[in-house]
């Protein structure tokens, strides 16, 4: 089961006991953290942060992940990289291989992640695409583990705009780890078919269940965790918003969905969240059409059910571990726990 060496592009490339690994990993080095104990397993290492989407959370959880293990981060956004402008991401990916140990990728196609990763020569990271957010479901599994003991059987009900990589990836993951996933929305915003197919060939092996209803009250029963993301993703139109407010807002996590769910449930959301009228879009929103929340009532996302900054904060511990696993050999991975 090394993984040294290997890119961290989709959850669908790995088996259960690999993830399981990474969670394990990443759970030890938390510790490691919280005790103040070093854990350089990477030093004089040098990793390039290319990012084409910027972003508070994955920026930040990498560049401190790289300090903790004692390595070099470079940053480059939109503007300090020709990558697909001026130089072929192939080329950009022969050159970035060269310099660093290795490489995260935050953008847009999967197909752009895939092909760093082939031409580079050394471990890349999916640090967002389009499709798929892996490193956002390691650190979610972490969370759901810490409150629930387990993942095996836990439900977990996604709500909103399931096409892309916050439900596609969820969907991946629970599939991969037993879980029982359910995406509760408008039918339209179902996980394309195709993908939905290798999930439940993934799950016949792993005993998980999958599940697409658009009736609020059925889905969330007793359900173990509610997750939610924002209506409007990255990149994406302002045109949008119009149609999705009055497509998803039966499917806004409530406090009637959450005592639907019962007193068991817990809130995730990747953030940011759109739950007040404190952000430019929200206020904006708000002028527009009227509503003071979008995906979820500040009641919810402020409520003692509400574990979204444990969630944030696993970021930096489950990508400090994708980081180590590919990076370092099993002997080095090995001592740590010695």
């Amino acid at each position: 089961m090394s993984l040294y060496k290997k890119s961290f592009l989709k959850l669908l490339d790995f088996t259960p006991q690999e993830i399981e690994k990474m969670l394990e990993l990443a759970s030890t080095l938390k510790a490691y953290k919280k005790k103040g104990i070093a854990h350089k397993l990477c030093e004089g290492k040098s990793v390039a942060l290319v990012f084409e989407k910027t972003s508070t959370r994955t920026r930040c959880a990498f560049e401190v992940a790289c300090n903790d293990l004692g390595m070099h981060p470079v940053y480059l956004d939109p503007k300090s990289s020709q990558m697909g402008k001026k130089e072929s991401i192939a080329d950009t990916a022969r050159v970035l291989g060269r310099m660093f140990d290795g490489i995260e990728y935050r953008g847009f196609g999967q197909t752009i992640v895939e092909e760093l990763a082939d031409k580079s020569g050394v471990p890349v990271w999916n640090g967002l695409t389009d499709e798929f957010h892996p490193t956002q479901i390691l650190a979610d599994f972490l969370t759901i583990q810490e409150h629930f003991g387990t993942l095996k059987g836990k439900k977990l009900v996604y709500m909103g705009d399931a096409r892309y990589n916050m439900g596609n990836s969820l969907m991946v993951g629970c599939a991969k780890m037993g879980m029982h996933f359910v995406a509760c929305t408008n039918k339209k915003y179902f996980p394309n078919s195709e993908l939905i197919a290798q999930c439940e060939e993934v799950a016949c092996a792993t005993g998980a269940k999958l599940e697409f209803v658009e009736d609020v009250e059925k889905a969330t029963k007793n359900a173990d965790v509610i997750y939610t993301d924002v209506w409007v993703s990255m990149g994406e139109d302002a045109s949008v918003w119009q149609e999705r407010i009055a497509d998803l807002t039966p499917y806004r996590v409530t406090e009637a969905v959450m005592k639907n769910a019962g007193e068991q449930c817990r809130f995730m959301h990747c953030l940011p969240a759109f739950h007040d009228l404190n952000t430019e879009v929200g206020k904006e929103i708000y002028e527009k059409f009227g509503i003071d929340c979008m995906e979820v009532t500040d009641g919810v996302f402020e409520s003692k059910q509400s574990i979204v900054f444990d969630e944030a904060e696993n970021r930096l511990h489950t990508i400090k571990a994708v980081m180590a696993i590919t990076l370092c050999d099993e002997e080095k991975i090995a001592s740590l726990k010695k």
